[in-house]
């Protein structure tokens, strides 16, 4: 039995990348349950698509108001861990932050827990301080001094 709940965990993380990648909305949200425990840690005053979600809707508006706000510029899955019904994924991204024009890359890890082949818990995790830089309007100090900009 637990060797099926892990090929079927793997199926659903491997599907949701692709539906992401794709920027599909509709086969990304089948794969959620109607009640998520969803959690991507971070400053929602200047991320706001980031913060907790608990509903089907939640995550269904989530995509979109991502999908508004970053230009995707690369990204790669270096592990998809399985056992059962549990999955870490890991790997490193680099988006484009529209509101700044500035790139944001980070390393990352997923965290995954599958019930009933649908999606019940979602953790990321990714570099919160990076991108507070990246969607920050402030010059970078190392350039505010008018005399720098001579050298």
């Amino acid at each position: 039995m637990k060797d099926i709940l892990t090929i079927q965990t793997r199926n659903i993380v491997q599907n949701f990348y692709q539906a992401l990648a794709s920027r599909d909305l509709e086969t990304l949200c089948s794969l959620f349950s109607d009640n998520v425990d969803w959690y991507i840690p971070g400053n929602q005053s200047i991320a706001p698509w980031l913060g907790r979600r608990e509903s089907k809707e939640e995550i269904e508006d989530f995509f979109p108001l991502l999908w508004q706000n970053i230009e995707p510029v690369s990204a790669q899955i270096d592990h998809i861990l399985v056992e059962g019904h549990f999955a870490i994924a890991s790997g490193e991204f680099s988006s484009k932050m529209l509101k700044t024009g500035k790139l944001y890359s980070s390393m990352f890890s997923a965290q995954f827990t599958v019930e009933k082949e649908k999606i019940v818990r979602y953790r990321l995790q990714e570099d919160s301080y990076g991108l507070f830089k990246a969607l920050s309007l402030a010059r970078d100090k190392r350039y505010s001094s008018p005399f720098l900009l001579f050298f």
